[in-house]
């Protein structure tokens, strides 16, 4: 049957739905996004003993139209493929489905775990739109390369602005994840786990009605194979982001650029590109050390200091923070990955290749933004310049792209 909106729901969704079954309601999970990560995620959550029933969540038809003719998703390691089918699998879409029986999202229920893989510029609006279908029992999961958007001070700003004052009670419980892993497509549904790394997990703004609830889909991230999952407190997962975010808005902007590899820029460079990477760190550097030291963070370094129950790696005085965002310690975190992802292509490249868009907002765009909400006084330059040659699609070798980025 069709999807029917309450009264303010921003849109009219139909959900689609194959191989529906009633079993464990609470237990199940649903996969947003069937990339690389999605598959990841649902292949090894899917070898747990006793494993969760599992729905993958499509958003376009013909995703579901390749499903029906092959149904299941593949991952490969060390040469060895892992096909798995034992999925339920729905489209949420204003689209009719192609065929097959029409009814409501999740059958109408509330939907008790989502795992949201998409794009980080994707996520919160795919969440926004299956809003009615999540309450204070509700745990959401973001797995992107971004920065997750409910951190303060834009988490905050968000639950206000989603949920009534007699509301604000019942909003799920945000968690969000930081993956090393390196993972490519090699086609639909098919996905090759190039290095395995590890996946963090931690809080980012929890339900005032069920905090607890959260603890069933973070153990069953922790604990699934291949994923090497830790929980973290909020706290470190913070901090594991913003490092992420410096990461990515070197490695992914520069092999984008250059189409290259990721070790390239590190191992096969030239003294300009070592200079260009200096200075986006510098840049890098300077913004996270203001954000360090801003108001918004008051409520993240001192919910750390009374979290309980999870061993702290991070030590996250406002002291310690700023020698680990200097530019010095960023730059030896920096290759210590590059070194890890050196054979690896990165995301970003991958989508240049396949006429895809890129994340560069998420990643250098983010820093220019907080920058601007930290006053505007601290110089990101240089990534902008990168952004602009990564939305134009230029191709550079590394003496015209030092020549453009370091004069």
């Amino acid at each position: 049957m069709s999807a029917v909106p309450t009264k303010g729901h921003p849109s009219s969704i139909r959900g689609f739905l194959q191989m529906w079954t009633h079993r464990d309601p609470a237990r199940r999970i649903y996969i947003l996004g069937v990339g690389n990560l999605g598959i990841l995620l649902a292949t090894s959550i899917a070898s747990l003993p006793d494993a969760p029933p599992i729905t993958l969540v499509f958003h376009r038809k013909e995703l579901l139209r390749s499903w029906s003719r092959k149904p299941g998703i593949e991952i490969s390691r060390g040469g060895i493929a892992q096909r798995q089918a034992g999925f339920d699998v729905e489209l949420w879409s204003e689209e009719l489905p192609p065929s097959g029986e029409q009814r409501e999202i999740a059958g109408g229920r509330s939907i008790r775990n989502l795992i949201v893989t998409t794009k980080a510029s994707q996520a919160l609006p795919e969440v926004d739109r299956v809003r009615r279908y999540l309450d204070g029992s509700s745990t959401i999961a973001f797995v992107q390369n971004g920065m997750c958007k409910m951190w303060p001070p834009h988490g905050d700003m968000y639950v206000k602005s989603r949920y009534t004052h007699s509301q604000t009670s019942s909003h799920p419980n945000w968690l969000a994840c930081v993956t090393t892993h390196g993972v490519t497509s090699t086609g639909r549904f098919k996905s090759t786990h190039a290095s395995q790394a590890d996946i963090k997990v931690g809080p980012v703004l929890s339900s005032t009605t069920a905090p607890n609830n959260a603890s069933f889909l973070s153990e069953i991230l922790t604990n699934a194979p291949h994923l090497n999952g830790a929980a973290v407190t909020r706290g470190e997962l913070w901090v594991l982001q913003l490092e992420k975010i410096v990461v990515n808005s070197i490695i992914n902007p520069l092999t984008a650029v250059l189409r290259c590899k990721n070790g390239d820029i590190f191992f096969k460079s030239t003294e300009r590109m070592s200079q260009v990477i200096d200075m986006l760190l510098q840049e890098a550097s300077r913004v996270l050390q203001a954000l360090i030291q801003d108001a918004s963070a008051e409520s993240i370094i001192q919910s750390s200091a009374e979290s309980e129950g999870l061993s702290k790696t991070i030590h996250l005085s406002r002291r310690a923070l700023l020698d680990r965002f200097s530019q010095s310690s960023l730059r030896h975190m920096l290759y210590d990955v590059g070194y890890k992802v050196r054979d690896n292509t990165s995301s970003m490249l991958q989508d240049v290749q396949s006429g895809k868009q890129t994340e560069i907002d998420d990643f250098n765009g983010w820093l220019v933004d907080i920058a601007g909400y930290l006053g505007g006084e601290l110089d990101v330059s240089t990534h902008e310049i990168l952004i602009d040659l990564v939305k134009r699609g230029i191709s550079l070798d590394m003496g015209s792209l030092g020549k453009h980025l370091c004069p």
